[in-house]
């Protein structure tokens, strides 16, 4: 995705915002913006995206903590996948007099906007994905790679194998598509030669997976496998692709084409339970919000972190441009589907 070189009409409707926003509220610097927060240092916070029930989770789980724990957030925004708009709202957020950022940046090349903010000493809180360069506060997410090496562990070990397997990719120009597609494929070149895996390149689009996936489907019917980067933005047209063409079999069936996902949100858990899908790995939407707040706020109080195991069975570790806190991620199956301390199965 690049930068467009003109100002779009969003970050023209973002500045009107500004304004208006801070004709109410004066100065704008460390206000409380609902939340009841008093003086605590103004945080803002831009979502990626509204059409996956992963963000729309987190979006949850940030509302919840910033309401229980007295969080001043700005009011949150959202770029929708634009890195102009992300540029924008972040504009927004600097002159609202924001002490700290957090964004989850899915197009990862965003230097000149990390830049910016650090020459302003506002330090930066990116979830889920980590920006190619430029300097974060700390990195909130887990061992992508870990994810493509369980979902090729998993597959492998369900089709004895051999086989073929779709593996629908998202964006190669974010890192969380880098690792998992990178340590998929080493993992199965090296423990599973014998599968033949079809990357289909999809930008983290649900249409473009599914129309991807018919193609492969109408030259290779005998495909017995798929991989899926994001179940919240492929679950959905995956299977009604399988049962409109009478391919979505349940697990323990003849014909059944055994599916791994990640995300791991109650829509995944509801296609475990019925045999639809076979496993996910849980991305932890809940803990993503959690510890993003809390890193944001340790950032407006100077505290500062080491490398090593975190109080909260995570561990961080140091980047060339700052930290990152890697979260667990656990592999779901039928066998802990409904284990209670998955977020997939509390979000409501």
């Amino acid at each position: 995705m690049q930068m467009p070189r003109h100002r779009s009409a969003y970050a023209v409707a973002a500045v009107l915002v500004l304004a208006a926003f801070a004709t109410a509220c004066g100065d704008g610097s460390d206000t409380a913006t609902g939340s009841g927060a008093g003086r605590k240092p103004a945080i803002g916070i831009d979502l990626p995206r509204s059409d996956s029930d992963f963000w729309d989770s987190y979006g949850k789980y940030l509302r919840n903590h910033i309401s229980s724990d007295g969080v001043n957030a700005l009011p949150l925004s959202s770029y929708q996948y634009d890195a102009a708009n992300l540029d924008a709202d972040v504009q927004v957020f600097e002159n609202l007099g924001a002490k700290a950022i957090v964004m989850a940046p899915q197009n990862t090349a965003i230097s000149s906007t990390l830049k910016r903010l650090a020459a302003k000493k506002i330090p930066v809180i990116s979830v889920d994905t980590r920006p190619d360069k430029g300097d974060v506060y700390m990195v909130v997410r887990a061992d992508n790679r870990a994810y493509g090496i369980k979902a090729c562990e998993f597959l492998g070990k369900h089709l004895g194998g051999t086989g073929k397997v779709a593996e629908l990719q998202g964006a190669l120009d974010s890192v969380n598509g880098r690792d998992r597609s990178e340590a998929f494929a080493a993992c199965m070149k090296t423990k599973f030669p014998k599968i033949q895996i079809f990357e289909l390149a999809t930008e983290w689009k649900g249409d473009v997976a599914s129309a991807k996936l018919k193609k492969l489907l109408a030259r290779n019917p005998d495909l017995n496998g798929i991989y899926m980067q994001a179940g919240g933005v492929f679950l959905e047209p995956t299977l009604t692709l399988l049962k409109q063409k009478g391919l979505l079999q349940p697990a323990g069936k003849a014909g059944h084409i055994t599916i791994v996902s990640n995300d791991g949100d109650p829509q995944e858990f509801t296609a475990i339970r019925k045999g639809d899908i076979d496993a996910t790995v849980s991305q932890p939407a809940d803990l993503y919000a959690k510890y993003a707040l809390y890193y944001a706020e340790a950032a407006t109080a100077g505290k500062t972190f080491t490398p090593g195991a975190t109080d909260h069975g995570s561990t961080i570790i140091k980047l060339a441009n700052g930290l990152e806190d890697q979260l667990p991620a656990p592999l779901v199956t039928k066998a802990n589907v409904d284990d209670k301390s998955l977020w997939g199965n509390d979000v409501g």
